[in-house]
């Protein structure tokens, strides 16, 4: 018997108006797929009511399989069985030595920057890995919802930069998927949240999955969901703790590292998972290894030495939630709840920390598997047009800060970190030579001072303006920031209207360790950072001094300079161009400056004096005087 819907007359959505939306949690261990049924946001079972799509695809010649299929396999068929596939999207062959020792894979020889795992089925890419899974809860989607889909928002970490933003949107359309919006990990936690608590204040979104870690500053106000700041790493979670137990049972067992096939690999992994779950129930697991025919190996792990195995990983979590304290400017008193999220805060050593760190008890009332998906499916239905009423607000921000070079290899930040977005930032520009008709821009992602420190996203050239004096070209560089972290610049020169852009897609992404490298370095050396600054300034300074005299030396000099004179200034000439080339802060080069300044002075007015005379010549000061009281 079909089922009717009954609502308050006047408050239904007609059939044919209702758009179908969903929300994607696109997980490293696990994924789900919500929706917004009845104006309630619930995650959808497959025909087995398993809401958890384990995020594991296997390759075999004529077929693929995903989710628990594929897991079964993960020990027997490990080369062709992938998992935590997550961990690749956006990174390039260089980053696999970061992660090479948590990869039991075979990685094909080639000369793309793309990593490809070599399969039964051909060689995949992280993109079609994911799409993979994707697919499948796409169908799962459809089945239970009768009807195609319009589109969907799919989570990723905060700190995902552009190349796996990208990536993952890559995979989406590999998968059929038009992607509504990409959301981040924690904000789609407090969407859910803040609309089920209808509180408001400062809170805090500890997302611990299997793979990633962030944390997020939110405030949360009359609808409004602003994140204040942002941090994490995206290469800390879960699976490190199996690792770590891992590797405990291997030193206990008195097995190599080294020598041990994949399938054993994967064995001890799949016993560590299980020994750190129950570990959340019990005090103590026993432990009962099959290595292999002639080897067993038995064991217990109790929850004293769990705690000493992952408090260094938690340790480092920790330092993440202070640096996104201090970036807010929010003191921990500040903090009116702390969100668990993430299969991985089951952990109650997760849990005891979080809560000694921040003074309170974190928040769990929320299953935190589930809490992103049911935040992703209330911001799809709201996108999807299904809720034309409502009024709340999205805002995401930026991780780090984006900028171009100028002269002297200095950044020059258009748009800071910690920015709302979508965002759009234009500045404006100028030539630094006489008769420039092109200017080649590189956009740089950091908060370092120095290119050399900051991480290059792209280059592009702006030719064809007309040629005019150094400083009278106006050139205008646009940053903008689509809501899902994008990046699109565009540079135009505004007397001419020429322009070009460029749309920043890199093939690879940041190390695991590198935003956060990035953030640190940054506090760590912000003194360096500022003296060198300083020197580089005035190194382009000293350049363009001494390009000017050499150029007005060449067109007058010998007709206005006495030879004693000319000596004094090329002698403070030459002092100048020492330090340009030696000095070790600015105050050594603005001497050096100051003394060809005195040097020059006599020779600038007399420049100027006939600069004057040569525009007067042929009129008379009445002229000018009369042209003055028309003013």
């Amino acid at each position: 018997m079909a089922l009717l819907q009954i609502a308050e007359p006047g408050q239904s959505t007609k059939p044919h108006e209702h758009r179908l939306a969903v929300g994607i949690d696109l997980g490293t261990t696990n994924s789900l797929v919500a929706t917004v049924r009845s104006g309630v946001s619930e995650t959808l079972p497959d025909e087995n009511g398993q809401h958890l799509l384990p995020s594991v695809v296997r390759y075999q010649k004529d077929s693929v399989e995903v989710g628990d299929a594929a897991k079964a396999h993960a020990v027997d068929d490990p080369l062709n069985t992938i998992v935590s596939i997550k961990r690749l999207m956006g990174r390039g062959i260089d980053d696999l030595k970061t992660l090479s020792h948590q990869l039991p894979y075979q990685f094909a020889e080639t000369e793309s920057s793309v990593p490809r795992i070599m399969t039964a089925a051909g060689d995949k890419t992280a993109v079609e890995v994911s799409a993979d899974i994707l697919k499948a809860l796409k169908l799962r989607s459809e089945q239970t919802l009768g009807d195609e889909l319009v589109g969907a928002v799919i989570t990723v970490p905060a700190y995902f930069d552009d190349a796996q933003r990208q990536a993952t949107k890559d995979a989406a359309k590999l998968a059929g998927i038009n992607v509504l919006r990409l959301l981040n990990e924690p904000t789609a936690a407090a969407v859910a949240y803040g609309l089920d608590s209808g509180r408001e204040g400062v809170v805090a979104i500890y997302d611990l999955g299997g793979g990633t870690f962030d944390i997020s500053i939110l405030r949360l106000k009359q609808g409004v969901f602003e994140v204040l700041a942002t941090g994490g790493d995206s290469a800390l979670g879960g699976d490190d703790f199996d690792h770590a137990i891992a590797e405990w049972i291997m030193s206990q067992a008195g097995l190599d590292k080294a020598s041990i096939s994949h399938s054993t690999a994967r064995l001890l992994l799949r016993e560590a998972c299980k020994a750190k779950q129950a570990l959340s129930d019990t005090e103590s697991v026993e432990l009962n290894i099959v290595l292999d025919e002639k080897q067993t190996w038995f064991g217990s792990l109790n929850r004293d030495t769990f705690n000493q195995l992952v408090d260094p990983l938690i340790k480092k979590t920790m330092m993440s939630c202070r640096r996104a304290l201090r970036d807010s400017a929010v003191d921990k008193d500040d903090v009116m709840d702390v969100v668990m999220v993430g299969g991985s805060t089951r952990c109650l050593r997760v849990r005891e920390q979080v809560g000694a760190f921040f003074a309170r008890d974190p928040l769990v009332t929320i299953d935190p598997d589930k809490v992103v998906a049911i935040g992703a499916a209330t911001q799809a239905n709201a996108l999807a047009g299904n809720n034309p009423d409502g009024d709340m607000l999205l805002l995401d921000v930026l991780p780090l800060s984006l900028g171009i070079e100028t002269m002297g290899g200095l950044v020059e930040k258009i748009i800071q970190r910690n920015t709302p977005i979508p965002v759009s930032r234009a500045q404006n520009f100028t030539t630094y030579k006489d008769g420039q008709t092109a200017m080649a821009i590189q956009v740089v992602q950091g908060e370092r001072e120095l290119v050399s420190d900051c991480r290059s996203l792209a280059r592009f050239e702006l030719r064809g303006f007309p040629p005019q004096v150094a400083g009278a070209a106006r050139i205008r560089v646009t940053f903008q920031v689509d809501a899902d972290g994008l990046l699109n610049v565009s540079a135009s020169e505004e007397t001419s209207g020429v322009k070009a852009q460029v749309e920043v897609k890199p093939s690879y992404g940041l190390s695991d360790t590198e935003i956060e490298t990035m953030l640190r370095d940054s506090m760590e050396h912000a003194g360096e950072d500022k003296d060198a600054r300083s020197l580089r300034e005035q190194q382009v300074e000293a350049d363009r001094v001494i390009e000017a005299l050499d150029a007005a030396l060449a067109d007058d000099g010998d007709e206005m300079l006495s030879s004693d004179e000319k000596d004094a200034i090329l002698a403070a000439r030459h002092q100048l161009q020492t330090a340009r080339e030696q000095a070790s802060d600015s105050k050594q080069l603005k001497q050096a400056m100051a003394a060809l300044e005195k040097a020059s002075a006599s020779y600038v007015a007399r420049r100027m004096n006939a600069s004057v005379q040569k525009s007067m010549a042929g009129h008379k000061v009445e002229e000018f005087k009369s042209e003055e009281s028309e003013l």
